[in-house]
């Protein structure tokens, strides 16, 4: 009987640990899907799609004018390159990305570094930007 007892209490864990596992496979799965979208919609200039990515809470503190979104097309973004990811406070995931950046009217072209911030959203599933939009322009 004792046997019988640590055999279903042996298999109720991995039962858990497998979907907890299970549940952490998919949020990462997840992770990936929203940030390979977010940088496609980056990498195409497409800023006001990638700007769906950031967290609702984020948008509604800093909202964007037409003419913020504008200024995102006087620029050509020519490399977006994952440098390094990592585990960030609260659960949320980090990842360093390489811009490169191309004025339209200069043809300039420089290189800028940029940390994107992502946290889960239990209630809705999905991953969310935290930190907003790129600063293409570090403050000029």
């Amino acid at each position: 009987m004792r046997v019988l007892l640590k055999m279903l209490v042996l298999v109720g864990l991995m039962t858990a640990w497998l979907s907890a596992d299970a549940q952490s496979f998919r949020q990462r799965g997840k992770l990936t899907e929203v940030q390979d979208a977010y940088a496609a919609s980056v990498r195409w200039g497409d800023f006001e799609n990638a700007w769906q990515a950031v967290d609702p809470a984020y948008r509604q503190e800093h909202p964007m004018t037409d003419l913020e979104f504008e200024r995102y097309q006087q620029v050509k973004i020519s490399g977006y390159r994952d440098i390094s990811r990592r585990s960030g406070p609260e659960g949320t995931v980090e990842r360093q990305i390489e811009l490169r950046v191309i004025n339209k009217h200069t043809m300039a072209e420089r290189t800028l570094r940029y940390l994107e911030r992502w946290r889960w959203d239990p209630e809705a599933k999905r991953w969310w930007l935290v930190v907003g939009l790129p600063d293409l322009w570090n403050g000029e």
